[in-house]
């Protein structure tokens, strides 16, 4: 998976569709190998983003679960504290 893609469900507030649409940018560079697709597969390109970003927020919609929704800068917190005990060597 890649890095940059983080989770989107289970979150308050819910995730935007920026966020989604960054996920799904995310996922299609990384199947395709590219970040920067040629002109020839431009229209490819933007179609797979819109229709991922389409159906994963379908996806978000539909998830259910009991858990409390996390709080997004209690989970940044964390994450910055991961990354500090990673990187500090």
């Amino acid at each position: 998976m890649c890095r940059n893609i983080r989770p989107l469900n289970n979150f308050e507030p819910p995730a935007t569709s920026d966020e989604v649409t960054a996920a799904a940018l995310q996922y299609v560079r990384k199947v395709s190998g590219t970040t920067k697709p040629s002109q020839a597969n431009q229209e490819a390109f933007d179609r797979a983003v819109r229709e991922i970003a389409h159906v994963t927020a379908h996806l978000l919609d539909d998830l259910v679960t009991t858990a409390p929704p996390k709080d997004r800068e209690v989970e940044a917190a964390k994450a910055r504290a991961r990354a500090q005990l990673r990187y500090a060597r």
